[in-house]
């Protein structure tokens, strides 16, 4: 069974915020790989492609994950300067990742289909008349 993918309309600009809310995921796997402040958060984000110019919309985000029980945070202190709230990935936020993960492996699937008949289109032998 695949998933089902949207897309904007014809000539919409293709700008990254189609991932819209891939963040939530992507900021579950960060915590799953270990816990961390926002601030952290927002650098390792960047090798993700993520957050360019919006660095408030993750903790905007990470409120909206903490108030669903997916993370939680605590105060701890600071060697330089004041303390940071840490978070950390729940029981409840380890599952939720391990859904996304199979609808990211259900997207993969489509968009592989989807390049796959396009290459196949764009061959030579396929393009040529006669």
């Amino acid at each position: 069974m695949r998933g089902r993918v949207t897309v904007d309309p014809p000539g919409a600009a293709m700008d990254g915020s189609q991932l819209g809310s891939f963040l939530e995921p992507c900021l579950l796997l960060l915590l799953r790989e270990r816990p961390d402040h926002g601030y952290n958060l927002i650098e390792r984000l960047g090798s993700m492609g993520l957050v360019r110019g919006d660095p408030g919309r993750v903790y905007r985000v990470l409120r909206s994950l903490e108030r669903a029980d997916l993370v939680r945070s605590e105060w701890t202190p600071s060697h330089c300067g004041p303390a940071r709230r840490t978070y950390h990935l729940t029981a409840k936020g380890a599952a939720t990742l391990c859904t996304w993960v199979r609808v990211a492996e259900q997207a993969r699937d489509a968009l592989d289909e989807y390049i796959a008949r396009w290459h196949r289109l764009s061959e030579p032998a396929a393009t040529a008349v006669g």
